[in-house]
């Protein structure tokens, strides 16, 4: 069996991956370009992507392919009508971020409620040394404690954030964009009264026809002024235009962002302008990407390729 890694820079340097040497010969390839990719599976079994685009122009040679394993749990870039077409399989992974999702939601809100940026600066660049109290109130905070957070999104990840901001006291509603039948144990609520009613919203959801430019200009003015926007969903569901000029205008709080349009970032994304970290927290979207969450993702899919194989009798 063969089995080809075509960007494996996007799982990491520091996973373990020995565990596929087992199975045959490994190929691994950092990045692979679309033009890259036909000379690279001309004799693959198996193929492991993340980002790659697996269409009849990237694979269309690739005479021994048998399955192809997407490590995320998206799977955009496949042409699955050509994959049927060529009796190929194809696998994605569900859930194995969902800890890690759910930890860095609240390590953005906390930065940003807490006004953590400002406050490390103010020690580290000596302003504490020698004040004239013990404390300082130059930024304010509020306590979780009795605040509506809204989800958008209820899947696991979405669940899980529940469960925490309940623990801190908070009250939970949520709203379906697709509108999906309510769940036990939770409070829907439509669009419009999640934003406007909210402390907190944190965006959960995938990329659909219901959610794209969901948070538009008109959905950040129905929001307060003092909620906080986290969107660790995907990038296109906010539309970053209008999220800059609530910013600007102060029609909400604060944003925390994992995701974004176009990643890598744009040099044209109208939040670069935005310079202050208390009002704006983006990581590179690396919520999913904790050393347990890349570990799980990838021994689940050496399983799947131990499962598929098994179950038609091994390659060629």
């Amino acid at each position: 069996m063969k089995i080809v890694f075509l960007d494996a820079k996007t799982i990491g340097d520091d996973i373990d991956l020995s565990g596929y040497d087992q199975l045959g010969e490994v190929v691994k390839y950092a990045f692979s370009t679309s033009d890259e990719v036909p000379a690279r599976v001309t004799d693959a079994d198996v193929l492991v992507v993340n980002k790659v685009q697996i269409n009849e122009t990237t694979i269309g040679q690739a005479k021994n392919l048998k399955l192809v394993c997407v490590t995320a749990t998206g799977t955009n870039n496949l042409d699955k009508d050509y994959l049927d077409s060529r009796g190929i399989a194809w696998r994605n992974v569900a859930g194995y971020s969902t800890e890690s999702v759910a930890q860095h939601t609240f390590a953005m809100l906390f930065y940003l409620l807490e006004k953590l940026r400002y406050y490390d600066d103010y020690v580290k660049k000596g302003h504490y040394v020698n004040d004239t109290i013990f404390t300082h109130f130059a930024e304010h905070f509020y306590e979780l404690k009795g605040k509506t957070w809204g989800i958008i999104g209820l899947g696991n990840i979405g669940r899980r954030v529940a469960s925490i901001a309940e623990a801190f006291g908070c009250h939970i509603i949520y709203a379906s964009p697709s509108g999906s039948a309510p769940q036990d144990g939770y409070h829907q609520v439509d669009m419009d009264t999640l934003l406007m009613t909210s402390d907190i919203i944190s965006v959960h959801a995938p990329l659909n026809q219901y959610t794209e430019n969901l948070m538009d200009g008109a959905a950040f003015h129905k929001m307060k002024s003092t909620c906080i926007f986290l969107n660790l969903g995907r990038g296109p569901i906010v539309v970053e235009q209008a999220l800059a000029d609530a910013l600007n205008c102060k029609e909400i709080a604060a944003a925390g962002l994992d995701v974004l349009c176009v990643e890598p970032m744009s040099p044209d994304n109208p939040l670069l302008a935005i310079k202050d970290s208390k009002k704006l927290f983006i990581t590179p979207h690396v919520a999913w990407a904790s050393i347990e969450a890349r570990t799980r993702l990838m021994d689940i899919i050496l399983e799947q390729i131990k499962e598929y194989f098994d179950r038609v009798g091994g390659s060629d």
